[in-house]
């Protein structure tokens, strides 16, 4: 999942979420986190409303040619909506403040949404990698794959921050 020791919180709004939304949220161990990528260059035409700041092929860190950025978690996308699976490490309620390991978000991303990773419905085990399959030797089949079955987010507004 990334890099683990990234610690960071997740401060949430008081204007805009009750601290009542985080209750129980303690109990679980990872959270998807929906953020909005605020600092990606959007080109948006005026006339038609197509984005035209991202390519539909990308290079990955790993390999070396372009493959669809929708094989990719490439933050360059058509929505500028990331999806990272974080571990909680504690709730304050009161505070709007959930603690998280294995942030990969800028410090003041817009958070969308928060909900908890549920591994008997998230996980799928020998998952097909697409792509990834070709580096031997490496983590290329994923004995606990995840795929998020989230609708819509909540629209709470919130930021991260990075400590």
């Amino acid at each position: 999942m990334g890099e683990q020791s990234k610690e960071g919180v997740l401060e949430l709004f008081p204007h805009v979420v009750p601290a009542a939304a985080l209750e129980d949220l303690e109990g679980f161990d990872y959270i998807w986190c929906i953020f909005y990528c605020h600092l990606n260059a959007q080109k948006v035409d005026p006339d038609t409303g197509n984005n035209s700041g991202w390519n539909p092929m990308v290079k990955p860190p790993r390999g070396n040619r372009k493959v669809g950025t929708f094989a990719t978690r490439a933050p360059h996308r058509p929505n500028p909506i990331g999806l990272s699976a974080l571990k909680i490490l504690r709730v304050d309620t009161k505070a709007r403040k959930v603690y998280v390991s294995g942030l990969d978000l800028l410090d003041g991303t817009p958070i969308l949404d928060i909900k908890p990773y549920i591994g008997k419905y998230d996980s799928f085990a020998n998952a097909s990698v697409g792509w990834l399959e070709e580096f031997e030797g490496e983590d290329s089949k994923s004995s606990t794959g995840s795929s998020s079955k989230s609708g819509s987010g909540s629209g709470g507004s919130s930021s991260s921050s990075s400590s």
